[in-house]
């Protein structure tokens, strides 16, 4: 049996609403566009959707829309993409790395010594899909000392008048925050759709607002539509009907827009996600925990609490006692039995480009200690029955194998 990680999920109503974009004879940024805007508005509850072409790209516009740049600093987990820290270089500012919890999200207390007057956003990263401690990170950015600490450097920058809190939501479309979707306990929520997410459109991402009173959520809608589109005023759909030809450049933006064709396999996804596909990796998750329950070595992942709930878009297992070259032996124990797992994530102070601007992972324990012992299971709507049988037997097998214990030893309930 041969099983991959995480392939899309591409069923016939993808593929109906990609030909029906092709057939329209336009495959650029439009309608289809509009549709998933307005479809991940309603998931999300949000005030405004803007949908681009990547995570990366949505990070960039929304820390160059607050003004960040040089000499500004960006408190990001060491646990993350590398994308979560470049985009802040891309701008310019320097990306201040601070250590996770046990549940790898970022840890407020560790948000709270590295905040400086130079601090103007934090990043907190939804691993695996689980929220952040959005309730402790809002109550921060808020506090009356830390807002005292803010030194505005921009027109928003002064709006707002304190901290600006991103989520990187690129593995938690779907998920709660005490009875409310997630997207909304943050100013601005950036999903993925890159072709392993729980909603893809091959490459893609949009940005979500929940910026408070003092800002019009839908003048910087509008804004940051301009601002994928170079800061041009007529976008090609618009210049198709009729005359419209004439076009102006108001400022200096990006070409960061998503196209129609990609958002169709989005659209079309969404369009069952909440009532289909999340509920199945929902009931794989289940699976996986009902199966490695009890083995004294299995450290079930975190994917509901009293405040939060994952949308389950990885499955990281995590095996306890184990160094990080016998993590390694086992990933290639479950390859050569037929089943494609991943690690989520290198921290990125282990990486090469990160350790030459002076990062260590030594400053970084908790994200260290997560890392060395994590493999990341298929967990997708596709599977069958009896290929998460599969892939719970071969991960049985192969820690039996590498660990070098004779018989797992299940703990008495």
């Amino acid at each position: 049996m041969n099983i991959p990680f995480s392939p899309p999920f591409i069923d016939q109503a993808v593929i109906d609403e990609v030909v029906d974009t092709l057939q329209t004879n336009w495959i650029t940024s439009g309608p289809k566009v509009k549709a998933l805007e307005s479809e991940i508005l309603t998931l999300t509850g949000s005030e405004a959707a803007v949908c681009v072409n990547s995570w990366t790209s949505g990070a960039i516009m929304m820390l160059k829309w607050y003004g960040i740049g040089e000499g500004d600093e960006v408190i990001v987990p060491a646990y993350s993409y590398c994308a979560t820290a470049l985009c802040v270089l891309h701008c310019g500012a320097n990306p201040v790395m601070v250590d996770i919890l046990d549940d790898c999200t970022i840890d407020p207390e560790k948000v709270k010594s590295k905040i400086t007057e130079k601090t103007k956003a934090i990043i907190a990263v939804d691993i695996a899909g689980l929220p952040c401690m959005y309730n402790e990170l809002n109550a921060l950015v808020n506090d009356p000392d830390v807002k005292a600490q803010f030194v505005p450097g921009s027109g928003r920058q002064a709006l707002l008048g304190r901290i600006l809190l991103i989520a990187d939501a690129a593995h938690s479309i779907g998920s709660y925050y005490d009875d409310v979707p997630a997207a909304r306990k943050s100013d601005v929520t950036i999903f993925s759709f890159h072709a392993v997410k729980n909603i893809t459109t091959a490459e893609g991402g949009c940005i979500c607002l929940n910026l408070p009173a003092c800002f019009d959520n839908q003048e910087e809608y509008k804004f940051l539509k301009l601002f994928s589109m170079n800061g041009q005023n007529r976008d090609a759909f618009a210049k198709s009907k009729g005359a419209n030809w004439k076009y102006d450049i108001l400022f200096k933006g990006f070409k960061m827009n998503m196209p129609d064709i990609c958002a169709a396999i989005g659209l079309a996804q969404l369009r069952k996600y909440k009532n289909t596909l999340l509920p199945l990796r929902k009931i794989v998750y289940l699976k996986y925990c009902n199966s490695f329950d009890g083995y004294n070595w299995f450290i079930k992942p975190v994917m509901k609490d009293d405040h939060r709930e994952s949308s389950y878009h990885l499955f990281p297992l995590r095996i306890k006692g184990i160094t990080e070259a016998q993590r390694d032996q086992i990933i290639e124990e479950m390859v050569n039995r037929g089943v494609v797992v991943n690690v989520h994530f290198i921290p990125m102070p282990m990486l090469t480009y990160f350790k030459s601007i002076g990062y260590d992972i030594d400053n970084y324990p908790n994200s260290y200690k997560q890392y060395a012992c994590e493999i990341s299971l298929p967990i997708y709507p596709q599977l069958s029955n009896l290929e998460i049988d599969f892939i719970i037997e071969s991960v049985i097998a192969s820690v039996r194998l590498v660990v070098g214990i004779k018989e797992l030893v299940k703990v008495s309930s």
